[in-house]
């Protein structure tokens, strides 16, 4: 019996139609996209590309067509399973088992002022180091797009320092520091890169079933583990209800869990910036100094979210015998100065210039600065949080497309939490820039999102639910 032939075309109109994907033709369609991308990058080269099999062609349209047919008719947990898993092997893996260590990972779903990065992976990095068996944080992350911040923008502000360490160097800094934060290889989950720039422009960027595969694929591809997801709920989510994120949340532990990766996801408020800075170099000078054991009282969420996403992280290894306990852990860990130590490792090995940290605030050098003031007596009630990180971005610390340059010093500074009492003109934000004409808008903003009312407001719980295995 002859076996069936598999046409992109086929593979779109099933879906379309709402019939389930087999894992074949899902590897099939994976396996196209991938060979065109590669067709693509030949030909901006100058070289002459391969000749594909009419089975093996797809097109823009048909990738296009594809998605929004996944946007609208979803997928069932096979489908998704499969389709992360044809993605996470459509090009170069990291294998983390020569390095003999326990490896896990920490995915937030975005926000703004969210820098727990920075200390999580020196935080679990010196627990590898201390106890055994090791524990290693191989962190693949992500760069400013939108309304929400991105480590690596964050970590290039530290002069020198490299996020584009090609793999065998990656297994290096583990082995030598039990964390290493870098970007995306070329290489690594190629389909994710085109479908994630293909899903920006077809109105597809929503699908709860997309995003998952997005992120679970770049994260499986690590060889974890473990793997702890930081999914925000609140005027600052990047999924615009309480039960659309829960309902991500749920999508991710069940794949993660199908890959044999050990998964919780915890669903966190993002109603206001966290911590005391949202940027890119303020945001690194804020964890130094929590690290240094300076822990400024705008810092207290940052520090605690940290700490429980670190004991999670602490639980799933092993290394504790509750996540509470793993929490306390993480806190020991931060205030003994281990993970300081950590960390100047960790950035000395990807060529950072550590003597940048003898004084972080004199390196924060912005040409322009203004201070939103309260416009009376009050409580701080309220504010759209992603207004607040469109605001961030528009002072030059993020970027309206891939490959827009970034400032390392706009950025804002909190002054005020949500039920604090103020007094009139008294600060609330300092806006920083490295142009005083980008002050104007951002400022506007800000004061149009800005509540104060007579009664303080009913703050939600820092951490709303946790989604492990059911």
């Amino acid at each position: 019996m002859s076996e069936h032939v598999l046409y992109p075309l086929d593979i779109i109109i099933k879906k379309r139609d709402g019939a389930e994907l087999t894992k074949a033709e899902i590897e099939h369609f994976v396996h196209a996209i991938v060979l065109n991308g590669e067709q693509k990058l030949a030909e901006a080269r100058g070289e002459k590309p391969a000749t594909l099999a009419a089975t093996d062609k797809v097109t823009d349209a048909q990738i296009a067509a594809f998605l929004m047919a996944v946007f609208q008719r979803g997928l069932s947990p096979a489908e998704l399973a499969n389709l992360t898993t044809a993605m996470r092997f459509s090009g170069e893996t990291f294998d983390a088992a020569p390095l003999h260590t326990f490896t896990v990972d920490k995915h937030s779903t975005g926000g703004v002022g969210d820098k727990s990065s920075l200390l999580i992976a020196p935080i679990v990095a010196a627990a590898g180091l201390e106890l055994s068996p090791s524990i290693s944080v191989p962190m693949i992350s992500g760069r400013s797009l939108g309304h929400t911040g991105g480590t690596l923008d964050k970590l290039e502000t530290i002069p020198n320092f490299d996020t584009q360490l090609p793999l065998t160097r990656f297994a290096e800094v583990l082995r030598e520091c039990h964390a290493s934060l870098v970007g995306q290889t070329p290489r690594l989950v190629p389909a994710d890169r085109i479908l994630y720039a293909m899903r920006d422009h077809t109105g597809t960027v929503e699908s709860p079933f997309l995003i998952t595969a997005s992120i679970m694929s770049k994260k499986l591809a690590e060889s974890l583990n473990a793997l702890v997801l930081d999914v925000k709920v609140g005027s600052g989510a990047f999924m615009p209800t309480y039960e659309k994120s829960k309902f991500l949340a749920e999508l991710m532990v069940s794949t993660g869990e199908l890959a044999g990766t050990r998964t919780a996801a915890l669903l966190t408020t993002m109603d206001e910036p966290l911590g005391r800075f949202s940027g890119n170099w303020i945001e690194v000078w804020e964890c130094v100094d929590i690290l240094q054991g300076k822990r400024h009282p705008m810092s207290a969420d940052l520090i605690e979210l940290s700490n429980i996403l670190s004991g999670w992280m602490l639980y799933l290894a092993g290394k504790s015998a509750t996540p509470e306990a793993g929490a306390r852990l993480a806190d020991d860990i931060l205030r003994s100065g281990a993970a300081y130590k950590s960390w100047l490792q960790i950035v000395a090995a990807h060529k950072g210039d550590t003597s940048i940290f003898n004084d972080p605030a004199a390196f924060h050098q912005p040409k322009a600065t203004r201070v939103l003031k309260a416009s009376r007596a009050g409580y701080l009630s309220g504010m759209d949080c992603t207004e607040v990180g469109w605001a961030v971005q528009r002072l030059g610390a993020g970027r309206a497309k891939p490959g827009d340059p970034v400032s390392a010093h706009a950025g804002i500074e909190s002054h005020a939490k949500l039920g604090d009492k103020l007094g009139e003109g008294q600060p609330i934000f300092t806006l920083f820039s490295e142009e005083a004409t980008l002050l104007d808008e951002p400022y506007r903003m800000l004061e149009a999102t800005v509540e104060i009312a007579n009664k303080p407001p009913q703050k939600q719980p820092l951490i709303r639910e946790i989604i492990t295995k059911k």
